[in-house]
């Protein structure tokens, strides 16, 4: 889908959520599926996450996984959103991403978080948990790009394969910090405001471009900020798809961050209390989640309030078929949305 005027860049953030009726394995067909749409839909980023220990979600290792999806595609950008930089070598990162690029080049990101994982999965990992993150994100950012300064030890060692380009590397994060991290380092940064317990969008971005220093991988700010986005036929249809994945922020029925979300008819069977029904109701507040003209306004509202070069959005729907629904109407509806300066036919 294509359209003679400009329009705000739209991308997808997947996690390849799993409820409790379904299978890794199929869950991993449906992300395939989601790809596809998306890359035929004209989207233009479309990025999986790190996540370990979790049996509510299929997406373990970025890398693996985004091989499978450049198959699947032949246009939009395929990337990390993102790699856990403390629980791996920077090498090896940068030898896995560097492969992608030369697989699929020109359409591959890397994006880089610093949230570290817990002592155990730390052990497992061989990892330190308290890692230097700083050096080892310069460590990562030479090994991508090619090139450590004469006398560093690592100036003879190169990550290969060497791709036409290197991946496009972004900073992820949630808080003033990474921002200003990302700014001070001249990469383009990309704000996780689909947290639903997420604060301080507008001063994160604000201070990422107040700290911004030109440099070879951005001459200027870019920025990406994300959106738990579910656009249904009703509000009412998008609420229901929406409510199994508040269970566990809220705790509902004991639920865990790491189980199978319920399906959308247990979630709607639950006995909700009218504090449960408020607490969920001001998680969904600050997200996109509703009919076209619901999600339209949220949209358009983060958009305007952020400064945002780009949109991404995410969901936990774990029904195909109307995630893939979801992305369709969003679609649609991008031309009412702000655009971007900067962003032209």
């Amino acid at each position: 889908m294509t359209s003679s005027s400009p329009t705000v860049p739209l991308s997808v953030l997947d996690i390849s959520s799993i409820d409790s009726a379904g299978r890794p394995a199929d869950t991993l067909v449906g992300t395939r599926r989601l790809v596809a749409a998306a890359d035929e839909l004209g989207y233009t980023r479309f990025w999986v996450a790190e996540h370990h220990n979790s049996r509510g979600i299929a997406g373990s290792v970025p890398a693996v996984l985004l091989a499978a999806l450049g198959e699947r595609t032949s246009r939009i950008r395929i990337g990390a959103g993102g790699v856990i930089l403390p629980n791996h070598p920077p090498y090896a990162v940068a030898e896995s991403f560097r492969t992608l690029a030369a697989l699929f080049p020109g359409r591959v990101d890397l994006g880089i978080g610093r949230s570290g994982a817990d002592p155990l999965l730390s052990h497992a990992l061989r990892r330190a948990p308290d890692e230097d993150f700083p050096a080892a994100l310069e460590e990562l950012l030479a090994f991508v790009d090619g090139g450590f300064p004469d006398g560093h030890v690592y100036r003879r060692l190169e990550a290969l394969p060497e791709p036409p380009r290197p991946p496009r590397t972004w900073l992820l994060g949630a808080s003033v910090r990474s921002a200003v991290d990302a700014g001070r380092r001249g990469l383009p940064y990309a704000f996780a405001h689909h947290f639903f317990n997420s604060r301080g969008t507008e001063e994160a971005l604000r201070a990422y471009r107040e700290n911004f220093r030109p440099s070879a991988r951005a001459e200027r700010p870019h920025t990406i900020v994300t959106a738990y986005t579910v656009c249904g036929e009703t509000s009412e249809q998008a609420r229901r798809l929406a409510a199994p994945a508040l269970f566990p922020v809220l705790r509902l029925n004991g639920a865990s961050p790491i189980a199978p979300l319920p399906t959308v008819e247990e979630a709607a069977a639950y006995p909700w209390t009218e504090a449960e029904r408020a607490a969920a109701n001001a998680l969904l507040s600050t997200q996109a989640v509703g009919d076209a003209e619901d999600v339209r306004r949220a949209l358009a509202d983060l958009l305007e309030r952020t400064g945002a070069d780009e949109l991404m959005v995410t969901n936990n729907v774990t029904d195909i078929e109307e995630k893939i629904r979801s992305l369709e109407r969003v679609r649609e509806l991008a031309p009412a949305l702000p655009v971007p300066a900067g962003v032209s036919p």
